[in-house]
């Protein structure tokens, strides 16, 4: 897996994680510079309505389009950074590239608009827009010359710095190059740039298997696998990465537990996408084309909007290698259905046709990175990856019941006919549903409903021209102090990077910080009580749980 970030989460284990600004677009860069277009201040605030998607994407790239125009650097740098994290998001790194060389012209312009904070969440995304090199094609390789405009800014001794021009060197098939940069970026200090250092050790492990060392690779997990680093990814993370170095150097036993437990995780998060081209390899070469399958058909939909591009390519050439293997093992006759995307149709398909399938992507892919990069490296390390086999007999599996890591809820009662009707999001539905759920509330002059469960005030309100968009902000009662606001950021990284709901973010009140949440569900289409209630119900767990957090922090 070497040439990739971390999922979703980002690179570095810290990508998508946000740092509260979207949520608060309207406090940052407060009362800092010369005076600014009210108008798109007003904008910049309204913009936290949108739901999450391509319709808040074009709006900010208006804002700040307008405000380069007007001569408002600081409204233009408030909606880029909500571009970047809005991109960060929904997974499509690439589109970092132009907002954040335009906030670090800026920054060299004008660097009193800029926070130390503010400076430094930069450097990260500074970081981030380096590796959408590294997960499309859509990017230039003249990207990579930013690594020398970072070099500028961090010193080209640190470790972000060293890793990017490893990681670009072997994603080209350089390495030589890589294999110098690599020594550099194992022994230099980290820096604002250098990502989750939890999960540093995994990334190189990635690199070393890459190369074929797997004792190496193994080595530089030691301690994370030891329960030495504090980090949310792990030991998931760290488990996937051991997978093929543990197969491969005879401790199968090891390798099956770790592939039953970290697929136990990663098969629940989207931002996990990226590691399920090693648990398909896995399955493949531990001898359980099977249980390859049924992963297969399980995420086969997620290949229609992956990650990115090289974890898709990754997944497809992973899928046909173990449709190929599960052909060879009598298991051709099987069928996976492919839902329906676009103007492609739904299918039920051979696991032979599959293979074909996946295969196709995954050489248009490869094909498509090796003509941006003048090289023929990706092409031949996915066929490298086709040509694999079993390495052994059939790893032994332990039970894969997901004991212990999830409660079902029960069985839901069947909603009658009215409940599935759709209709305009009222206030009156809102407060029928927490009528019925037996939960106390206030509704306030501005028709938004307040109530607390435990340690979480909840709001809920409708957003929108039309009142059609649902939004649920979760207010954590325990507040902590301004001093400890990097502690603050961490704990909303790590929650947005392991939880889909609430989006964290700090909010600052000067004196002190308050933890908060938001979940924002367009329904313009309407909604059906049945359905409302499971958004308020999802709405007020997850809430609590991120409440609970917070107050469990020391």
């Amino acid at each position: 897996m070497s040439g990739r970030g971390e999922p979703g989460g980002g690179p570095g284990g810290t990508g998508g994680r946000r740092h509260g600004r979207l949520g608060d677009l309207d406090l940052v860069g407060r009362n800092r510079g010369p005076a600014r277009n009210r108008e798109l201040v007003a904008a910049l605030a309204d913009v936290r309505d949108l739901p999450d998607g391509p319709a808040r994407l074009v709006e900010l790239e208006r804002i700040a389009a307008e405000a380069d125009a007007d001569g408002d650097d600081r409204s233009a740098v408030d909606a880029r950074f909500a571009l970047v994290e809005t991109a960060l998001l929904h997974g499509e790194r690439w589109r970092l590239v132009e907002p954040v060389r335009r906030c670090l012209a800026v920054l060299d312009r004008r660097p009193e608009l800029f926070t130390d904070t503010e400076a430094d969440l930069l450097t990260r995304y500074q970081r981030y827009a380096v590796e959408a090199l590294l997960g499309t094609p859509r990017v230039g390789l003249d990207q990579a010359r930013a690594v020398d405009d970072l070099a500028r800014r961090t010193g080209e001794a640190a470790e972000a710095v060293a890793e990017l021009r490893c990681r670009i060197a072997d994603h080209l098939g350089d390495e030589p190059t890589a294999r110098e940069w690599y020594d550099r970026w194992a022994t230099a200090e980290p820096g604002p740039a250098s990502g989750c250092p939890g999960c540093a050790p995994a990334r190189r492990a990635d690199v070393l298997t890459g190369w074929g060392e797997a004792a190496a690779a193994l080595a530089e997990l030691r301690e994370v696998l030891d329960g030495a680093v504090d980090c949310t990814d792990q030991p998931e993370r760290a488990l996937t990465s051991a997978l093929l170095p543990w197969l491969r150097l005879g401790e199968p036993e090891r390798a099956g537990a770790a592939h039953v437990r970290a697929y136990r995780r990663h098969r629940r998060e989207r931002a996990a996408f990226p590691y399920l081209a090693t648990h398909l390899r896995f399955c493949a070469l531990a001898g359980h084309p099977a249980r390859g399958l049924d992963i297969l058909a399980a995420h086969l939909p997620r290949l229609d909007h992956p990650h990115d591009d090289l974890s898709g390519m990754e997944f497809a050439a992973a899928g046909a290698l173990v449709c190929a293997l599960a052909v060879e093992a009598g298991l051709g006759g099987r069928t996976v259905h492919r839902p329906a995307y676009g103007d492609r149709p739904a299918a039920d398909l051979d696991v032979a046709t599959l293979g074909a399938v996946l295969l196709a992507v995954a050489t248009e892919l490869a094909g498509s990175f090796d003509a941006r990069n003048g090289t023929g490296h990706q092409s031949g390390r996915m066929a490298a990856w086709l040509a694999e086999r079993p390495v052994a007999a059939p790893v032994p599996l332990p039970p894969d019941d997901g004991a212990g890591d999830e409660v079902a809820d029960p069985a839901p009662e069947d909603p009658e006919p009215d409940e599935l009707e759709l209709a305009p999001l009222t206030l009156s539905m809102i407060t029928a549903l927490l009528d019925r759920r037996g939960d106390r509330y206030a509704v306030d002059a501005g028709a938004t409903v307040v109530g607390r469960w435990g340690e979480a005030v909840i709001q809920f309100r409708r957003l929108g021209e039309r009142g059609e968009i649902l939004h649920a902000r979760t207010l954590a009662t325990r507040r902590l102090p301004v001093a400890r606001r990097a502690e603050a950021y961490a704990f909303c990284n790590a929650w947005n990077q392991d939880r889909l709901l609430p989006k964290a973010y700090v909010h600052d009140l000067g004196g002190e910080l308050v933890l908060a949440g938001d979940v924002s569900t367009d329904l313009a289409h309407g909604v059906a009580p049945a359905q409302l209630a499971v958004l308020l119900n999802a709405a007020v767990t997850t809430g609590v749980a991120y409440a609970d957090a917070v107050a469990a922090l020391p």
